[in-house]
C-alpha cells in the first residue's frame, strides 16, 4: 500500500499544479469523469459535474499568470484498503484558501479522485479578485 500513497501523492501535486495553473489537461489525470464536486456555501448544496468545473477552471482568472503564491498542504492521506483512500489538503487560489476532501478509489489500477467535497476562506496573503 505505500506505493499507492506515493502514487496519490504525485497525482496531489498534478491537482495542485492544474488549478494553480488553471490547466485542463492536468486536472483530467486526477478526476474521474464521472467525479462530482459539492460544496454548501450559503448552506445550499453545490453539486458540479467535471465539465462544468473544467469549463470554469479554463475561463477564469489563472493564479500563476496573476502572480499570486503558490500555497499547497497535504493535511491527511489516508488508505483504508487496496482500492480507497483520502485526502484532505489546503490549497489557495486566487482570494481563496480551500480546504478539499477528496475521496479516491482504484480503478483498472489507477487512482482517480471520484468525489471532492470543499469550503473556502478568504486569503490573507492574497488581493481580493475584483
Amino acid at each position: 500500500m505505500r506505493e499507492d500513497l506515493f502514487a496519490i501523492r504525485d497525482l496531489l501535486d498534478v491537482y495542485a499544479q492544474g488549478f494553480h495553473e488553471g490547466n485542463v489537461e492536468k486536472l483530467k489525470q486526477v478526476f474521474h469523469p464521472q467525479c462530482h464536486l459539492y460544496s454548501a456555501p450559503q448552506g445550499e448544496l453545490i453539486d458540479d459535474d467535471m465539465i462544468s468545473v473544467y469549463e470554469r477552471v479554463a475561463h477564469r482568472i489563472k493564479p500563476a499568470e496573476r502572480g499570486d503564491p503558490f500555497y499547497f498542504e497535504v493535511l491527511t492521506l489516508d488508505q483504508s484498503g487496496p482500492d480507497c483512500a483520502f485526502a484532505r489538503l489546503k490549497l489557495g487560489l486566487g482570494d481563496k484558501l480551500f480546504t478539499d476532501y477528496l475521496t479516491w478509489l482504484k480503478i483498472d489500477g489507477r487512482w482517480w479522485v471520484i468525489t471532492k467535497t470543499f469550503t473556502a476562506e478568504m486569503r490573507p496573503d492574497v488581493a481580493p479578485l475584483a
